[in-house]
């Protein structure tokens, strides 16, 4: 009989309410046959480590693996619970991870890609532990697991980075020597390792041992640190331990056409391995299908919090994950899976079945002859598809927060894309995958020359393409070409003719052209409508200072760094603006927030130190002004405010500052030294 699910209802509808199917999206629904939570008979809570491994595959890791020995994550399956059958909820490594911090579907707490930021109401799993008692730490290894992108919050120390990564190796170390051995709170301690991810290049002695894989090199190396953590976690730790270690997602290499992650929904991405050990936790394997959000359940549980949906006793359910990325950049069919028992489905424009014990690489459809139960049936016909218009890229994200996106292959679409019924299957399109990361990291990092033929290769196969054809019409602007980003802008307003996007990509490469005038009420008009625009509130910040407009411009530039952080260079500039126009206060706030962040390779102080001898804060301009060197091509300027400085702190070398400003007098300060009525009577 062939699937009902063939003839599913339009998927492209936006938002479902999200009161449909409530038990399959809400994260701490009661189920019967719930263990009570540990709290309530045991005298002392355990101590908690998390560990999250990205990018592992679950055929890669534990006693099954072919190739590769992992002794750490396999001594604890031989003295733990073992879950054969996790499944990711999106193959992605922030809505991953913020479903296990949730205890939601991507569909409940809105994250469905990487650099977006978690809503400040959600709750999160740290909050809770900390407010129960816990002292919680996380050490993640990624940019992409950043504080600024919401799951910091309920964490005692959360440490993170600013480059794109960080090896388990440093991880490791920071990790171990956090430990509190203090035996006065229990510890929730989360730890993530980032190393399996493309580009796979992994340390001595496993790039020897494992040549020409290096990704399995890479998971080797992550066990041994993951070993190195679980030893030192039980030592240093005070009472009972508890022990969780997870995939957040896997890897393609090649099946079904994917080599790394983020489009398709076949097991080598979402399934993922999963083991739990130590006080509280039966020894055995469990087979049944389970989501990695139930992490988020099964922590509550051994903190005593809440037993409802932990893994400590799990029960029956449908499996469901997604994998957006596609639909929200490109446009095409979004995906939904479902798993119940050995049946997985995959809902992509149409349906298909699979028998994953029988068959686990998904190698035959068996959609025309399936019977799918009701109950599956209708998860994957409820499950909320998100409003494209979310694929918008986020405004809170600097040129330099993109570029270290790209160089883990993390790069979100500019634009929402053009939803079509006829549109096509992400796995259809695995052809085009490696080209449209290796198009997207070109393109951020202002390749601009080599991403123009990427970029028309893919809309030869994919002509809907709203992103491709608005990054085609921008590279060619950046370039000088303006007459083939007219032809380009000229398709996209075929393409898209109500696109706001459109409009926002055409104003700015007329603001970047000579005819600059004309992106004026464009951006007017833009901003008014959609102020958190940042490319379109950043545009018009240079037009107002190109035209003079210099409090307006200030106006503007404020407002876009409340929608993102400034750079140094921002603050630096927006100091020099507020100089222009006498606003002291906020030139000294701009000052001082880009010496903050570069140190010592601030070269801003001598504006620094006049900006606070205006101010009347005499020690803090002769803090700055000392700190001018001679080489500076202002030198003479800083004698001379240095020596005016040293005669209002009534200094006793006064008179030598005075002379050594006379000495080296250049032509702009050799008449104010003459009329300075600080020093005539010295």
């Amino acid at each position: 009989m062939k699937s009902k699910l063939n003839n599913r209802r339009p998927v492209l509808r936006g938002v479902v309410s999200r009161g449909i199917a409530l038990a399959f999206f809400c994260g701490a629904c009661a189920r019967e046959g719930s263990p009570p939570p540990l709290g309530s008979s045991a005298s002392v809570r355990p101590s908690i480590l998390l560990v999250t491994l990205d990018t592992t595959r679950a055929d890669s890791i534990g006693p099954g693996a072919v190739g590769i020995e992992t002794p750490a994550f396999n001594a604890l399956v031989a003295r733990g619970q073992r879950f054969t059958r996790a499944y990711a909820a999106v193959p992605e490594t922030l809505p991953s991870h913020t479903s296990m911090m949730t205890g939601l579907y991507p569909a409940g707490h809105g994250i469905h890609e990487n650099a977006r930021t978690v809503p400040a109401q959600q709750s999160l799993l740290a909050e809770q532990l900390q407010r129960a008692g816990y002292r919680t730490a996380a050490f993640v290894s990624s940019f992409v697991l950043a504080r600024r992108f919401g799951l910091g919050r309920g964490f005692d120390l959360y440490d993170d980075i600013e480059s794109p990564e960080r090896s388990a190796l440093e991880t490791t170390n920071r990790a171990i020597e956090s430990l509190n051995t203090s035996p006065s709170k229990p510890q929730f301690l989360w730890v993530h390792y980032f190393d399996a991810h493309a580009p796979y290049t992994p340390p001595e002695p496993y790039r020897s041992r494992f040549v020409g894989k290096p990704y399995l090199g890479e998971i080797a190396a992550v066990d041994e640190q993951l070993g190195r953590l679980v030893a030192a976690f039980e030592q240093k730790t005070a009472g009972p331990v508890a022990i969780v270690v997870v995939g957040d997602h896997g890897e393609g290499l090649g099946d079904h056409g994917e080599s790394q992650h983020g489009n398709l929904v076949y097991e080598a991405t979402m399934h993922v391995p999963l083991v739990m050990a130590g006080s509280g936790i039966s020894k055995g394997v469990a087979e049944s299908p389970v989501s990695t959000r139930r992490i988020f359940n099964t922590i509550l549980d051994l903190a005593g919090i809440n037993a409802a949906g932990s893994l400590r006793a799990p029960t029956s359910e449908i499996v469901l994950g997604e994998a957006m990325k596609p639909f929200l950049e490109y446009g095409w069919q979004p995906q939904v899976m479902a798993v119940e028992g050995a049946q997985k489905v995959i809902t992509a424009g149409r349906s298909e079945v699979y028998d994953v014990v029988a068959d686990p690489g998904e190698t035959q459809d068996l959609s025309a002859t399936a019977n799918l139960s009701r109950p599956l049936r209708t998860a994957m016909t409820d499950y909320p598809v998100p409003a494209a218009g979310v694929a918008r890229a986020p405004g809170a994200l600097s040129d330099e927060d993109r570029k270290k996106l790209a160089s883990l292959g993390y790069v979100s679409a500019g634009a929402a894309p053009v939803i079509r019924k006829d549109a096509p299957r992400p796995v259809g399109m695995v052809r085009l995958f490696d080209t449209m990361e290796k198009a997207s990291g070109l393109f951020v990092g202002e390749r601009y020359a080599q991403v123009i033929p990427l970029l028309e290769k893919i809309l030869s196969e994919d002509p809907h393409n709203l992103d491709a054809i608005l990054r085609l019409a921008s590279a060619h602007s950046a370039l000088g070409q303006n007459d083939a980003a007219m032809r380009a802008f000229e398709k996209a307003k075929d393409i898209a003719p109500a696109s706001e996007d459109v409009r926002v990509y055409l104003a700015l490469h007329l603001a970047r052209g000579k005819t600059w005038e004309e992106a004026v009420p464009l951006l007017e008009n833009i901003v008014k409508q959609t102020p958190d625009r940042v490319p379109a509130v950043e545009a018009l910040a240079q037009i107002r200072e190109r035209q003079g407009r210099l409090q307006e411009a200030i106006a503007l530039r404020k407002s876009l760094y409340a929608l993102r952080n400034a750079t140094p260079m921002e603050r630096i500039k927006l100091g020099q603006m507020a100089m222009d126009i006498e606003d002291t206060p906020l030139a000294i706030e701009s000052f001082e927030a880009a010496r903050a962040a570069q140190g010592t390779a601030f070269k801003y102080d001598l504006e620094l130190g006049v900006l606070y001898l205006a101010s009347r804060r005499f020690e803090d301009a002769r803090t700055a002004l000392d700190r001018v060197p001679s080489h500076h091509p202002a030198y003479a300027m800083a004698l001379f405010k240095r020596a005016q400085v040293s005669v209002l702190l009534k200094e006793p070398d006064q008179a030598a500052r005075i002379e050594a400003a006379r000495r080296r007098a250049d032509a702009t300060t050799r008449p104010l030294i003459e009329r300075e009525r600080l020093f005539q009577s010295r």
